[in-house]
C-alpha cells in the first residue's frame, strides 16, 4: 500500500471515530477496552495524533515521549479530538516525501511509516468507538487488515519491548484465509517474537479467518476466529501481547 493511500485511510478512519464517540456520548463504556470510557478514548487518540504530528512538523530526529497533554471536558473534547486529527492528516499530506524524523521500527521512509502507523492506531480505536457505540462497526478493508498484521507481527512485535515470550520454544501460524498469501510464522522463545511470511516449517498453533477479523483479534479487539493445534500458543498470544 502506497503512503497517499495510508492518508486517506487515516483521514477516513479519524472522522468516523469521532462521529462515532459522538452518538455513544463521553460517558459510555468502551467495551473492547474495559478500563476506558469514551472520553479517555478522544483523549488517547487525540494524544498519539498531536504526538505524531509534531514528530513528523518539526522534524524531530530524536525520541519524545508520549505525554498526556491536557484536553478539554465535555462537549469541546470531540472538537479537540477533530482538529488534531485534522492537522495530523494536514501535516502529512503536505511533508516532503524525503521528510526525516524519528520512528520506531524500519520502513520504507519516516513518512510512510507514520502514515501507516498512524492509519492502524486510528482504525483499531475507530472499532473501540464503534463498539461503545453498539450497533454494526463499519468493514475494515481485507488488503488494509492483512498489512495492519503485517505491522503489529513484523514491527511491533519484533522489538525488544514486545512480552510475548516462551521458555519453551513454540511456533504460531497466523493465517488470513481470504487473501493470497497473507500467512505468517512467529516463532516464540525468550527472546522478541521473530516473524517471517510465509508458511515456514511445522506449527504449535494455527489461528486463521478473514483478514479483518483475524486484524481485530490480534489487537485483542475480537476473539480469534479459528484456533487449530495446542490453544496455549493462541492464549499466550492473548496474555501478553499488549501494546504499551
Amino acid at each position: 500500500m502506497e503512503t497517499a493511500e495510508f492518508i486517506r485511510i487515516l483521514d477516513r478512519e479519524g472522522r468516523l471515530l469521532a462521529s462515532a464517540a459522538e452518538q455513544a456520548g463521553h460517558d459510555a463504556k468502551v467495551p473492547t477496552c474495559p478500563q476506558w470510557q469514551v472520553r479517555d478514548l478522544l483523549r488517547h487518540t487525540g494524544t498519539v495524533h498531536r504526538w505524531a504530528t509534531a514528530f513528523v512538523a518539526e522534524e524531530r530526529t530524536t525520541f519524545q515521549p508520549l505525554e498526556d497533554e491536557p484536553a478539554p471536558t465535555g462537549e469541546e473534547l470531540a472538537a479537540w479530538f477533530r482538529a488534531g486529527h485534522r492537522r495530523l492528516v494536514d501535516t502529512l499530506d503536505s511533508a516532503a516525501l524525503d521528510v526525516q524524523c524519528w520512528h520506531f521500527f524500519a520502513a520504507p521512509s519516516p513518512l510512510a511509516f507514520w502514515a501507516r502507523r498512524q492509519a492502524h492506531e486510528t482504525a483499531v480505536h475507530r472499532f473501540d468507538a464503534e463498539a461503545a457505540r453498539g450497533g454494526t462497526p463499519g468493514e475494515i478493508a481485507r488488503d488494509f487488515a492483512a498489512d495492519g498484521i503485517d505491522e503489529l507481527l513484523r514491527g511491533f512485535h519484533a522489538r525488544a519491548k514486545s512480552r510475548v515470550r516462551s521458555a519453551e520454544p513454540r511456533v504460531l501460524r497466523v493465517r488470513a484465509s481470504d487473501t493470497d498469501g497473507a500467512v505468517w510464522t512467529v516463532r516464540l522463545t525468550e527472546e522478541p517474537p521473530a516473524t517471517e511470511r510465509g508458511e515456514e516449517g511445522d506449527a504449535d498453533c494455527e489461528v486463521s479467518g478473514p483478514a479483518a477479523r483475524l486484524y481485530l483479534a490480534l489487537w485483542n479487539r475480537l476473539p480469534f476466529p479459528q484456533v487449530t493445534g495446542d490453544v496455549s500458543v493462541a492464549g499466550l498470544w492473548r496474555e501478553r501481547s499488549a501494546v504499551g
